[in-house]
């Protein structure tokens, strides 16, 4: 049976297990089978288990396609993993942990346990800087947090948010490579020094950065080739904007307000890689990507990545910080 194109024939495909065993096997070990505790390949297959047992005599000898991976420890069947992951990386606005848990018949717990641990599978956390050799990078930050018109009148909250209606929400930085890829992040202020941070840490010197005209972003360093637009005024001035950024902010919003609802910025970091990635590998005209092609990315991705309950609940000490 061939692989499969789109979610019906995904979900028929991995109803069987062998095949889903087959498919992660094939990304994630293409010279062969290894132990993923010493990295032996004097492995033998169980195929009555669907484990490998390692030759050498060691803590964990057997070992399953899900040891090492986002997977492990995890009772949800492979077919119902595969499938929440072609969900979430193949929909536009993202999917809720109710609509997962009614489609895969688990509980919402599980399903929203799930979500995260695939959203750690599409951090990339890549050291490589946007721009250089005459590239262009748009930065543009954005407030995430409920409205004041919709909360109680007596709400604490809607009292922070005050008349400006931003404090007490969350800010996120946005930068996006024309042409490339984009990165969002959450920043602790709108401080110049937490904005000039991340520009120099994302973006390569010599690269024509583009902003509004927000008083945090004035002097830049001179190895930057910092250009801004007034709102007040214009939105476009030449190449000077920040539409391609808007664009992003649009679908992470609608995905935030439309699909998951409520977030807590302990947790927002995970929705910003989730839909930073999706915008990464959507379809474009230079680089046509089908559901398929995305799908097997992700699932290169799931290796050497590990969230437990207590560190998404927040039980060990997580901090919003990338890990």
């Amino acid at each position: 049976m061939k692989e499969p194109n789109s979610l019906q024939e995904a979900i028929v495909y991995f109803s069987n297990p062998d095949n889903c065993v087959a498919y992660i096997v094939a990304r994630r070990w293409p010279n062969g089978v290894v132990c993923p505790t010493c990295g032996s390949d004097k492995v033998k297959l169980n195929p009555k288990r669907r484990t490998w047992q390692c030759s050498a005599h060691h803590a964990k000898r057997e070992f399953s396609v899900k040891v090492g991976t986002v997977m492990e420890d995890s009772a949800v069947s492979l077919d119902k993993w595969l499938t929440a992951m072609w969900m979430v990386i193949n929909c536009k606005n993202g999917v809720s942990s109710y609509e997962i848990s009614r489609d895969l018949k688990i509980t919402q717990k599980s399903a929203w346990f799930m979500l995260h641990r695939l959203r750690l599978a599409l951090q990339t956390n890549s050291t490589v800087k946007l721009g250089g050799n005459g590239g262009e990078v748009e930065v543009d930050e954005t407030f995430i947090g409920g409205k004041a018109r919709n909360m109680h009148v007596g709400s604490a909250r809607r009292r922070k948010l005050g008349a400006t209606g931003t404090n007490g929400k969350v800010a996120v930085i946005g930068l996006l490579e024309r042409g490339g890829h984009v990165r969002a992040n959450v920043l602790p202020n709108r401080k110049r020094a937490a904005i000039h941070g991340e520009i120099k840490n994302n973006v390569e010197p010599g690269t024509a950065v583009y902003t509004d005209d927000f008083m945090s972003y004035w002097e830049l360093p001179d190895h930057f080739n910092h250009k801004f637009v007034d709102h007040a005024v214009r939105y476009v001035d030449g190449k000077v904007h920040t539409n391609g950024l808007e664009n992003f902010w649009s679908l992470l919003k609608r995905g935030l307000k439309g699909t998951y609802v409520s977030v807590e910025p302990f947790h927002l970091f995970r929705y910003l890689d989730e839909q930073a990635w999706r915008y990464n590998h959507r379809a474009t005209k230079d680089n046509p990507m089908t559901d398929s092609d995305r799908f097997d990315l992700a699932v290169s991705q799931i290796v050497g990545k590990r969230l437990t309950f207590k560190e998404v609940t927040g039980k060990e000490g997580e901090t919003s910080e990338r890990f």
